[in-house]
């Protein structure tokens, strides 16, 4: 399994940047937003941690910027599992509400960086628009839901059951793939679902599973979620903006500080992807990062669910 060449030419991004090429001007304005939000927004150095709660202490922030850029990495390899990784962490320091909201944003700028370094565009959404109107249709109702209530550990809970599951099934099955499948209404589904999911709790595994289990091109494979989760989080960020008290301008500068950091991980991580990857790594890479995923949220949920 393989993608781009590995080797960066950064002359030649910035020709085509020039150019207005869509490749070069999306991964652009994806790092360009965020690193405009970070300025515009800061609340000053006195007030760096007085939006998050008042036992957070500079050295705490600098270990989730730690998460941030690992993370970063790990969805550039792999084209999922940052927010998978970074909610857990965030969430057992900091209030759960706050740490969904403020972490839709370094996702947003992932994902849209990653549909222009992937060059997923306008095909995808003609092939699978019903998979982006249901992903948005779960989105709208997530918000809904998190803007209305206290979800909880219960669902990162249940989630973590769902990535448990998942890993166990490929375990015992020996990585089970399915060359060139195409089932629409379970893609549509697990599209749903994912917007649900991420907008209630920022955590969505479902459709990585799907498409691990069923798209084997790494380009699509990674487009296509970012596609799909671009979509969800630009979303998410519009409705709580616009409709809810949830994006307050401290959380959109938080936000977007991490995103900045993040481009760090992202950077590395896409270079690491464009080596030649043989298919049985990258799927154990895939489950494995699931697995870890899983017990990270099972430390945080159980708990302070049954102890």
């Amino acid at each position: 399994m393989s993608s781009h060449q590995s080797h960066l030419d950064p002359a030649q991004f910035l020709a085509n940047l020039r150019a207005l090429r869509y490749r070069e001007v999306t991964m652009a304005a994806a790092t360009l937003a965020v690193v405009a939000g970070s300025v515009v927004f800061f609340p000053g150095a006195e007030n760096v941690t007085n939006g998050v709660q008042s036992d957070v202490t500079p050295g705490l922030l600098a270990l989730f910027v730690v998460v941030a850029v690992v993370a970063g990495a790990v969805k550039g390899m792999l084209g999922f599992g940052y927010a998978l990784i970074t909610t857990p962490v965030f969430a057992s320091v900091v209030d759960p509400t706050l740490a969904v909201v403020v972490l839709a944003i370094p996702p947003w700028m992932l994902n849209v960086f990653q549909i222009g370094e992937t060059d997923t565009g306008l095909a995808f959404v003609r092939d699978e628009w019903v998979l982006l109107a249901l992903a948005v249709v779960g989105t709208v109702l997530g918000v809904v839901v998190l803007s209305a209530f206290r979800t909880g550990p219960l669902v990162p809970f249940l989630i973590g059951l769902v990535i448990f599951g998942y890993v166990a099934f490929q375990v015992a099955q020996n990585f089970v793939t399915v060359e060139a499948a195409h089932h629409p209404v379970a893609l549509s589904s697990a599209g749903f679902l994912e917007g649900f999911l991420l907008a209630v709790a920022n955590l969505g595994p479902l459709l990585p599973a799907y498409f691990h289990t069923f798209e084997r091109d790494v380009d699509r494979y990674i487009g296509g979620l970012s596609m799909v989760l671009g979509v969800v989080f630009t979303v998410r960020l519009v409705q709580m903006a616009a409709f809810t008290d949830l994006l307050t301008t401290y959380r959109l500068w938080l936000g977007s500080a991490i995103a900045v950091v993040t481009v760090v991980g992202l950077l590395l991580g896409t270079y690491l992807r464009r080596l030649e990857v043989d298919e049985a790594t990258f799927d154990r890479f895939v489950v494995g990062l699931l697995f870890v995923i899983s017990l990270n949220i099972f430390r945080t949920t159980v708990p302070a669910l049954f102890l």
